[in-house]
């Protein structure tokens, strides 16, 4: 009957049920999904987008959506044949930062001929106008504004309505009925590490008290500047002392107030809300790509009440293929002074030479790097 082999059909499940191992609800409604062959209503289930929009699974690359719809619906079927559901809010054709692979959330639409091919290809887009990493090399570091936004931050996780889908299809829907799709969710439990990331706080080049480890239970993490005792999900600032803090530091030091939120979403987002009544100073080579600047040549500056995404994950073998392993680690680590900026619009130079700034080290995104390496 044509379709993938076995081989690539476990290795595909098991991506897939990495990729979901925080997302419990939508890991649960893709097994909804394939074991009642769609007849019940079923949620987005959604996967970081790549650069090039394909996933490369045991060696071959190809449309995520696709590669699911063939696994559990339509084995012979063509990359040009799929149509998204209308209450699909994450389908491969939105270009949203995530791609639903929700095989029900698709139908299958035949062409009718070759003379008359009804159905566009699905990824011709390829960034075109996204500005290359290395248009700005040459240039001097630059402070890059990040103001609030007066709409409402958009969730890439957010939950769908849940409508009902349309009839499902009598197609088989597997030419591996034998996969055993749910015995590979167990490994949901042990992929995802103990602490998604740990933080450290600076006074110009000098650390000050034990780097905090923020567990995986808690997603959302907030560092400000009161001495109550931290733990969990608050590193307060504080209550740390330093014998050689200056009086430049202790001005700066109580202005911190409310300080930052860290957001952990999905395989390694992670978004900053600044609750300070002033503005941070943000070190992130995701920022710098969106801004269309090389890495490490810019500081963005986010003010009070912004709230924006600082980290992507998006790695995989081919887009980690020509970067040095020490600037895959840099990705991987973000680094924020608050109150005091650095760079040619400030008297500071580097952030080693601000009064108080944290470095964070994200412990899952590293864990995805490595996982990277040892399959290149």
């Amino acid at each position: 009957q044509g379709g993938e082999s076995e081989t690539f059909a476990k290795r595909a499940i098991e991506s897939l049920v990495k990729k979901l191992k925080e997302k419990k609800d939508e890991l649960d409604s893709l097994i909804t999904a394939i074991t009642t062959n769609g007849a019940h209503p079923s949620k987005c289930v959604t996967i970081q987008r790549t650069l090039d929009g394909r996933l490369q699974v045991a060696g071959r690359k190809g449309f995520p959506h696709v590669i699911y719809a063939r696994l559990w619906r339509w084995p012979d079927l063509h990359k040009n044949e799929l149509k998204h559901v209308k209450y699909c809010q994450y389908a491969f054709d939105l270009k949203c930062d995530s791609v639903c692979v929700n095989p029900y959330h698709y139908e299958r639409v035949v062409s009718p001929g070759i003379g008359n091919m009804l159905v566009k290809d699905e990824y011709v887009h390829d960034y075109e106008g996204q500005p290359s990493l290395s248009s700005a090399e040459g240039h001097s570091v630059q402070t890059i504004q990040h103001p609030p936004s007066n709409r409402a931050s958009t969730e890439p996780y957010s939950t769908p309505a849940m409508l009902a889908p349309t009839e499902a299809s009598t197609t088989s829907t597997t030419n591996f009925p034998n996969i055993p799709v749910a015995s590979t969710i167990n490994c949901i439990y042990s992929l995802a590490p103990e602490y998604w990331c740990s933080i450290a706080y600076f006074e110009m080049d000098v650390q000050v008290g034990e780097t905090f480890k923020v567990p995986s239970s808690c997603p959302i993490v907030t560092v400000d500047g009161y001495v109550d005792p931290s733990g969990g999900d608050r590193f307060c600032l504080g209550q740390l002392s330093n014998v050689h803090r200056t009086e430049a530091i202790e001005r700066a030091r109580l202005h911190i107030g409310k300080g930052v939120q860290l957001e952990c979403k999905g395989e390694g987002d992670v978004w900053v809300r600044c609750l300070s009544d002033h503005a941070v100073f943000v070190q992130s080579y995701y920022l710098d790509r969106e801004a269309g600047r090389a890495p490490g040549d810019a500081v963005h500056k986010i003010y009070p009440s912004a709230y924006i995404k600082v980290r992507l994950m998006v790695l995989d073998e081919n887009t980690a293929a020509g970067i040095g392993v020490d600037d895959l680690r840099r990705l991987c680590i973000l680094r924020m002074s608050f109150v005091k900026g650095w760079g040619p619009d400030y008297p500071r130079q580097s952030i080693k030479e601000t009064p108080c700034w944290i470095e964070i080290h994200l412990h899952r995104a590293l864990q995805l790097l490595d996982e990277v390496l040892h399959t290149m």
